[in-house]
């Protein structure tokens, strides 16, 4: 008789960003100083609750030596199928963030964002090594290769890594935003290795169901995180029967009774990038037909929204999910809510531990006990959804009205 395993539903937020190395040497330029490799392990366990994440810059070698030193403090261990365990409560999965270069839309040259997966430091090192023949500067964070997505597959296969397409439909670095209308024209037959993509904070699952050829990928909601505060702000709940690489990639595969649960996301309206934008006059296009000029100063000078993007793109005329799609909950971070600053949350973090915990284990009126009746309203309805939310876009986040 086959032996049966408990499952257990755990918290991922699989694209994290490190600013700098632990003696200071820039990663990711646009990321916070803060965001080093232990302190993001440490935020995740003590702070967020979050059991797995995933660091997307671990393919440069300064960050390889900090992952090198992190293991020698006895605090972490590598597991045999894959990951880094922190004091037995998060499973860091290594991770790369890599630009292709594509032939984009009307011909002209395009590029986009993948994020890449391994099992363990020894293959992530031998990517980085190879990785770094096709790049300028092998130490620096998602800089641009003169690799295609089609190659970028075969290669991250040899080191045992899978690719996940990154904020697929943003109008900057992403396959839909600039680069092709259907992502097996950029993959061809090895479209069938992607079986999962990053949605991006503009967009959800409702948005994305609209182009067929996503009907059989699973949908990630990551954080896409520059900042400590930002961990977790997207994230997936998933059914595992223990955190490593390998459960992970079961879940994504949806294999073995592993599965996503559910996607934890912003409306899409607060992503900086959800309407198109006029850089003209700096005021978001919100017409029922996607336009390319805007209809208020006449200017084409105009960043693409998301919404627009896939309204010109999608080939269903009605949004139909297949039927083992998880569900999208539209959940606004605790940073986003209105009356909900530094201090309240640290003020919650005293008491309830993580943000996890305050966000699906207590009641409103735990919380209450702590922040008050008005502060604690605002949390209750943010977390229900029950809030207006104006449309951001340009590269502005929309903003977020409680009702």
């Amino acid at each position: 008789m086959e032996e049966q395993y408990k499952m257990y539903e755990i918290f991922a937020d699989l694209h994290v960003h490190i600013g700098r190395s632990e003696n200071g040497k820039p990663i990711k330029i646009t990321a916070a100083r803060s965001l080093n490799f232990a302190n993001i392990a440490k935020e995740c366990a003590d702070r967020k609750g979050i059991n797995v994440v995933g660091i997307i810059d671990c393919a440069s070698p300064y960050v390889i030596e900090d992952i090198e030193n992190f293991l020698k403090t006895g605090e972490a261990y590598e597991l045999e199928d894959g990951g880094i365990i922190y004091k037995d409560k998060v499973c860091i999965i290594l991770g790369s963030e890599v630009e292709t270069s594509e032939k984009g839309r009307n011909g002209k040259s395009g590029s986009a964002h993948n994020v890449c997966y391994f099992p363990h430091l020894s293959d992530i090192k031998g990517f980085s090594n190879e990785l770094s023949h096709h790049l300028k500067n092998i130490t620096l964070s998602t800089q641009r290769t003169d690799l295609s997505g089609y190659d970028l597959v075969e290669m991250v296969e040899r080191y045992n890594g899978i690719l996940v397409p990154a904020h697929i439909f943003t109008p900057h670095k992403s396959y839909y935003g600039n680069c092709t209308d259907r992502l097996e024209n950029v993959f061809k037959e090895r479209f069938d290795k992607i079986f999962a993509v990053e949605l991006g904070l503009s967009s959800d699952t409702f948005l994305a169901d609209e182009i067929s050829e996503l009907e059989t990928r699973s949908f990630l909601t990551n954080s896409d995180a520059h900042s400590l505060p930002k961990i977790a702000r997207e994230y997936n709940k998933m059914l595992v029967e223990d955190i490593s690489f390998k459960e992970i990639v079961k879940a994504m595969k949806n294999e073995e009774g592993r599965k996503i649960l559910a996607n934890y996301g912003l409306d899409p309206k607060l992503g900086k990038y959800h309407r198109t934008y006029c850089d003209d006059c700096n005021k978001t296009i919100e017409t029922k037909e996607p336009v390319e000029t805007c209809p208020m100063c006449g200017s084409k000078n105009v960043t693409f929204g998301v919404f627009d993007r896939i309204e010109l793109i999608k080939d269903k005329q009605q949004t139909k999910s297949p039927e083992n799609r998880p569900p999208y909950i539209y959940q606004i971070p605790l940073g986003f809510i209105p009356g909900v600053g530094g201090k309240t949350i640290q003020k919650l973090l005293d008491n309830f531990e993580t943000e996890m915990n305050i966000l699906h284990k207590l009641t409103k009126d735990d919380i209450e006990m702590v922040v008050g009746e008005k502060v604690a309203n605002n949390i209750e309805n943010a977390i229900r959804g029950n809030c207006e939310v104006h449309a951001g876009g340009g590269g502005n986040y929309g903003k977020v009205t409680v009702k």
